[in-house]
């Protein structure tokens, strides 16, 4: 008599783990969950075999919101963005040839964290962020020119997380806190 295979639960990937250490740190960046129970909540993740694990690991965080991602693209010409426009939870930019300007400093964010993606050739690219703001770089990579950013002195709790990476190719990248 041959018995049959074990119906055992599927192994996770490394993707879906990737996504939910994502995940982990993004409540814990936007204040759902303590330091301690973020260590707690990513070991759990980290050694999860399976999805129900997982799952448990990650059933204390609010449900996730729909990604909002837009994406701005250009072969050559300028792209800019300035005054009251809605910023979406993820923002891609992609500029062959050209110059890129993003006013953050009035613009309407709505979410704690926003990560800015550019794919850029050549030409220059300037950010304007709000005062307030904390700005971090996450895999920026610049072939040509060094990025320009001081840090502002009014950057602190409250104000809105901006991630940029990205590839720069023939350009500079320059980064100021808005004034007001």
């Amino acid at each position: 008599m041959t018995s049959l295979p074990e119906n055992r639960p599927p192994r996770i990937s490394e993707d879906d783990r990737d996504t939910a250490v994502r995940r982990l740190q993004e409540a814990y960046a936007e204040g759902h969950i303590s330091h301690e129970e973020m260590d707690g909540l990513l070991n759990q993740a980290l050694t999860a075999q399976t999805h129900d694990v997982l799952v448990q690991a990650l059933s204390s965080l609010p449900a996730e919101q729909p990604a909002t991602t837009s994406t701005i693209a250009v072969h050559a010409g300028r792209i800019q963005r300035r005054g009251p426009w809605r910023v979406p939870r993820t923002l891609k930019v992609e500029s062959a040839f050209g110059k890129v300007h993003l006013d953050l400093s009035r613009a309407v964010i709505e979410h704690p964290v926003i990560d800015i993606e550019l794919q850029l050739g050549t030409g220059r690219a300037r950010i304007t962020v709000p005062r307030d703001a904390i700005v971090e770089f996450e895999n920026l990579g610049a072939g040509w020119k060094d990025t320009r950013y001081k840090p502002s002195r009014y950057s602190g709790p409250g104000g809105p997380t901006i991630r940029i990476s990205g590839t720069m190719g023939f350009g500079r990248l320059r980064i100021r806190h808005a004034r007001r």
